[in-house]
């Protein structure tokens, strides 16, 4: 018997799991993890970036959590000694149109409390980034880079010494409830707790349908998000990170360059459907998953409402040459044969019935449960605050 049983060895599964055990000790705390390792999905395969939390809307769960997670993510790196660096990065208009866009940000960024912005013009830029062209930019120093697996290790760690557990290699197979008791059965057993509290990131979706009925109004949409790596020899052409002005009707950054913590510069990613929920190559198919999102009446909105994007994005991902000239409105110097095919990641994008791409965290609870159904980027730079929301709503069961 668990007090609290944690279900997802991701970033924010493990964050929650350490809260918890950090404010009570006392708790039985059980995390089972589908993989044998920690960090398998979306949290190990990230570009590693701590945000800043430029983006978001002032007030919104992602802002306030992205910017109090940012101060407790580097307070916790320092004290652990895990390596990171506040390299800074440039966001870059190359097109008129996107001017205003730039601008919005540069002011939605001061509206979340971010100083040190400053803002650039063509010559600017190139004092940052020398091989970038754009008309107008900005730098934000608090952007950095880091190694998410390396933190998750350390959050474990740091949990089994407060005596929790984890369970490796257990696919949670079903959640029945009795009596304020809930039995999460998984494919080697079965485990009885007072609490469930989902972090399954790709299949929170599918967790959260097990205990609470509201979770059926959304379906996680895996999008693959597909990186190339820049050579050794042209990796001179980024010194840190370089962003595009982003499509503000849709929640991904754009295309751009990053320089990466163990070495390296990548450049990506687009953002294509994923045809299975861990679908991290273009041909990895699963019937069932794909049927699943294509019949979902939201996503079939969305279809309808970005069709155009969506086959950018799709022409791009087969396609190198195309991938370079999205690349080339950034750095014109760069050429299809500068790049080397890199890793792929698969974002849990939550959508709802209507149609809606969610933007901002998704937390339900209920009696037997706390769903956290829609944790996308920046969760890995507010990890540590979103695990102190959820704690406190643990912890008021207690």
């Amino acid at each position: 018997m668990y007090d609290v049983t944690v279900i997802g060895g991701g970033i924010v599964g493990l964050a929650t799991a350490l809260r918890i055990k950090e404010q009570n000790p006392n708790l039985k705390l059980l995390i089972i993890e589908k993989e044998n390792v920690v960090a398998k999905h979306q949290t190990g395969h990230n570009s590693g970036v701590i945000h800043s939390g430029l983006y978001y809307k002032p007030g919104s769960l992602k802002a306030t959590n992205c910017i109090k997670g940012y101060d407790m993510l580097l307070d916790f790196c320092r004290k652990e000694d895990i390596k990171y660096d506040l390299c800074g990065k440039i966001v870059v208009a190359t097109r008129p149109e996107q001017i205003s866009i730039l601008d919005g940000l540069f002011e939605r960024g001061k509206q979340n409390g971010l100083d040190g912005f400053k803002m650039l013009n063509a010559e600017q830029i190139k004092e940052y980034e020398p091989h970038v062209k754009g008309l107008k930019g900005f730098f934000v120093p608090q952007t950095g880079i880091i190694d998410y697996t390396d933190v998750c290790k350390k959050y474990l760690e740091k949990t089994q010494k407060l005596g929790g557990s984890i369970a490796f290699g257990e696919k949670v197979n079903n959640i029945s409830s009795n009596n304020g008791i809930s039995t999460v059965v998984t494919s080697k057993g079965s485990y009885e707790t007072k609490l469930v509290v989902n972090c399954a990131g790709l299949y929170s979706d599918k967790v959260g349908q097990m205990t609470d009925i509201k979770a059926d109004n959304l379906r996680i949409i895996p999008f693959r998000g597909e990186y190339f790596e820049i050579k050794p020899e042209k990796q001179y052409l980024v010194k840190n990170l370089i962003y595009p002005v982003p499509d503000p009707n849709f929640p991904f950054l754009g295309v751009h360059f990053t320089r990466m913590i163990h070495g390296g510069v990548e450049a990506g990613p687009n953002a294509v459907l994923a045809f299975r929920r861990e679908g991290y190559k273009k041909l990895d198919i699963h019937l069932g998953e794909l049927f699943e999102t294509l019949t979902w009446p939201g996503f079939l909105k969305v279809a309808a409402k970005y069709w155009q994007t969506g086959l950018g994005e799709m022409y791009r991902s087969f396609s190198k040459t195309a991938f370079t000239k999205a690349l080339q409105e950034l750095i014109p110097e760069i050429q299809p044969d500068d790049l080397v095919a890199g890793a792929a990641g698969v974002r849990a994008q939550a959508c709802d019935r209507e149609g809606g791409l969610l933007d901002d965290f998704a937390i339900f609870e209920n009696q037997q449960a706390i769903n956290v159904c829609n944790a996308p980027s920046p969760a890995a730079t507010s990890s540590l605050s979103i695990g102190q929301t959820v704690s406190e709503l643990v912890l008021k069961r207690f």
